[in-house]
Order: C-alpha cells, then structure tokens, then sequence
C-alpha cells in the first residue's frame, strides 16, 4: 500500500502562474508529517513519519519564465486532475483528484506560499482504501540548490 502512495507525497503539486524564478537545480522536499494508511503495520508508519524525500528539478530558463508553476508541475504520469487552483499574492490554494492504481481516488489539497525562492507548503491526501480512509500529510519545501543543472 505505502509504494502505491509514495509518489502522491512528490507527485502531486498542482500548476501554477507566479513570478519569474531562477533557472538552474532546484529540490523539492516531502517530509512525513502524519500517515494513516489501514493495514499498513503501526511500526512502518511511525518510521516514516518524520522521514523526507526530495525530487530534484532542473528548471530550464524558459521555464524559470514561467514562475512558480515550474516547481509544482505533477507527472504527467500522475493522471491527476485540478479542481481547484488559486496562486496568487504569494499564496498557494490546490485542490486536485488522483486516480489509485487500486482503484478510487486521493483528494489532494495543498496551502502554502511561495515567493521567487521557492515555496512552503501543507499538503493532505485524503482518500478510501481497500481497507479504509487514508490521510497522509506531508510538508513540502523547494529550494535551489545551483544556478546549473546537473547533468
């Protein structure tokens, strides 16, 4: 259940229009903040609360351009749909529906704040299981790391 669910916790932001950023790396970091994922042990998921993944992102000018949007594009892959979004003023309000290889969806919702340095946000990942709801919460940072891409 939770590798099914991992790739919401990087996957998901949403797209967005904002402020130019800089080109070059940029990380986004998902760390666990809550999980309730039924009939995944108690052990697992108090070993991944708290732990962090980061996507690495390289952000060509043009899409530096764009803003904001570049660092919270989702795979395409995802196949997930925005119901709702609203960047803007600096703040982050999305609201999207994944599909689960399982069958059902996730509602993602994140809220945050972003400026030409990145953004800070709280996303919730709500949906039913095979075996009952789940919730996971994770915090959500982007940074750059270097004004290149590493190749």
């Amino acid at each position: 259940m939770i590798r099914f669910l991992a790739p919401l916790i990087l996957l998901y932001p949403g797209l967005a229009t904002a402020q130019a950023i800089q080109p070059g790396n940029w990380d986004v970091k998902s760390t666990a903040v809550d999980l309730v994922v039924p009939g995944t042990a108690g052990f697992l998921l108090r070993m991944m609360k708290g732990k962090s993944k980061t996507e690495h992102k390289c952000v060509a000018p043009d899409q530096a351009r764009a803003g904001i949007s570049a660092l919270l594009a989702p795979d395409p892959k995802s196949k997930c749909r925005v119901e709702s979004s609203h960047i803007a003023d600096g703040r982050i309000a999305q609201v999207m529906v994944c599909p689960q290889k399982e069958g059902g969806t996730f509602r993602v919702v994140r809220q945050g704040s972003y400026s030409a340095a990145g953004f800070t946000a709280r996303m919730t990942m709500s949906g039913q299981t095979p075996k009952g709801a789940s919730r996971i919460v994770v915090d959500q940072t982007a940074t750059r790391t270097a004004p290149a891409c590493r190749r």
